[in-house]
């Protein structure tokens, strides 16, 4: 069971380790690569952007603000059930003192991101937990009540203001304000020639559904086939049934019910030899230094980039 200490360390102690990297962006850059990405991997969804031309820079990791976009493109279309219409929408406001006065933040210039959905909606009670860690309204096994609360962080995290409207019968709709930066936007950069593909079947274990979305698309256009996992448990289900075509497990250390530790022990009671690279939001030691020492072939830290996981996997599969 995942302690409440450990818990808050991967949820706001996201520039540990060297995690939080941030610099000036273009929200919109990264909008429109969110969405595509989503667009591309889920069908029955229509997604509208709005996006403000010259939008100011904000400060922020990039890697952090795709994982919060996936993680509430994620969260609208399942309370979509899976169909309808979400718009986002971007734009420069200037939030006055008596807004920012309950957030804690300073009055000023922000961008402000929304995304609303055509979905269910949500009544006082629900939008009173909206943000607690573990707090879902979704069936047993459907999912695991972090993504939102690692969203919360990350903007908490990022000196911005996050907040939710919604009623029963008429969708919802989250609003995200970051501080405008003075610096210009820093254009990422792509180093293809640098990305090693390769072949083989993966274990992808991630109890969080933007993560495994993600990860499993990189994994695929590296080359390899994946099999996703929401939790510990589904994970040792697929490794007995397919242990003989899974070459690598991607496993990571911080879930509900059992977490990354305990399902390692499980795997290697199956196959002693099975290969697991670690993954997490948060720098490597306790107890994912633990399961290095007890066999595990690698580490690496999440957001996933595909340089260094191409870089990983390969490296792993090509080791006896």
């Amino acid at each position: 069971m995942v302690k409440g200490s450990a818990l808050t360390k991967q949820l706001l102690s996201l520039g540990r380790g060297g995690v939080f990297a941030p610099k000036p962006i273009n929200l919109n850059t990264l909008i429109d690569k969110a969405a595509g990405l989503f667009c591309r991997t889920r069908s029955g969804v229509a997604i509208t952007r709005k996006l403000a031309p010259d939008l100011p820079s904000v400060e922020a990791d990039p890697g952090q603000m795709e994982q919060v976009m996936l993680n509430l493109l994620v969260n609208a279309w399942q309370a979509m059930s899976r169909q309808g219409d979400m718009t986002l929408v971007s734009e420069a406001v200037t939030l006055s003192e008596a807004f920012c006065e309950s957030y804690k933040r300073r009055p000023g210039r922000y961008v402000h991101l929304s995304l609303a959905d055509t979905g269910k909606g949500m009544d006082e009670a629900t939008l009173a937990r909206i943000f607690e860690p573990f707090f879902t309204t979704k069936d047993v096994g459907q999912g695991t009540g972090l993504g939102l609360a690692t969203v919360y962080a990350i903007i908490k995290h990022h000196q911005g203001i996050i907040r939710v409207d919604s009623q029963p019968g008429q969708g919802t709709t989250f609003h995200i304000f970051l501080p405008v930066s003075a610096k210009a936007a820093v254009a990422e950069t792509t180093r293809d020639d640098a990305v090693l593909r390769g072949s083989g079947t993966v274990l992808l274990v991630d109890d969080e559904d933007g993560i495994r979305l993600v990860a499993g698309r990189i994994l695929k256009q590296l080359g390899y086939q994946v099999f996703p996992a929401e939790s510990g448990l589904r994970a040792l289900e697929i490794y007995h049934r397919e242990r003989d075509r899974i070459d690598l497990v991607i496993l990571d250390m911080l879930m509900p019910g059992m977490g990354g530790a305990e399902t390692f022990q499980k795997l290697k009671e199956i196959d002693p030899g099975v290969r697991v690279l670690l993954s997490s939001g948060y720098s490597l030691d306790g107890e994912a230094q633990q399961v290095m020492a007890a066999g595990a072939r690698g580490f690496i830290q999440k957001p996933y980039r595909l340089t260094v996981l191409s870089h990983m996997v390969a490296e792993i599969l090509g080791a006896p």
